[in-house]
């Protein structure tokens, strides 16, 4: 993990499923991030991305941005421009900063060398993953992989199958409390 560098923005990236929007834990936490002055990194999409973007696009005067690390759309090879676009529902009405990619790959395959999960993990300084499916899965084992700080939040069951001990909550404040302790440790 890279020091912090003063005056930068710290990133924290919300990791979850893109169908379920698991409100109840990501809205809060959306409100509560943009309370601590960070921005905001998500896959830009629906479900828990969109539902933790809106939390935190809701609070005024908040200092940081919702960036969303957007997957390339229909990548079939009879295309005739070369802007595959993003899937539909993508970026969320929420996301302020949208980085589009030529990565296609998800779910599933999403710690294969085309999928933009890299991108999202590599680009937090700590990673909070809420319920998801093989995708955000893939996510939390990125985070281990690469050495950033990553809570579980809700459904903490999951961390029984990680490949190294990850610590999990199924409270949104225990989570903040994570993200605001390990920003200190990397700032000081």
């Amino acid at each position: 993990m890279s020091n912090r560098v003063p005056g930068r923005i710290p990133v924290v990236g919300v990791m979850g499923s893109g169908s379920a929007r698991h409100a109840d834990l990501a809205g809060p936490l959306g409100r509560a991030l943009a309370r601590m002055g960070v921005h905001l990194l998500t896959g830009g999409g629906a479900g828990v991305m969109e539902s933790v973007s809106r939390g935190f696009i809701a609070v005024p005067d908040r200092e940081g941005l919702v960036i969303g690390i957007l997957p390339a759309g229909d990548a079939r090879p009879d295309r005739t421009d070369a802007d595959p676009g993003t899937p539909p529902g993508y970026p969320n009405p929420w996301v302020e900063l949208a980085i589009r990619t030529h990565l296609d790959a998800r779910g599933d395959d999403g710690s294969g060398i085309r999928s933009r999960n890299h991108i999202n993990i590599l680009s937090s300084d700590v990673v909070i993953a809420l319920p998801g499916s093989s995708g955000t899965a893939s996510e939390v084992e990125l985070a281990i992989r690469y050495g950033r700080p990553v809570i579980l939040l809700g459904d903490t069951a999951r961390a029984e199958h990680l490949s190294v001990p990850v610590p999990s909550t199924e409270s949104v404040d225990e989570a903040v409390e994570f993200v605001r302790h390990t920003l200190q440790m990397v700032s000081g």
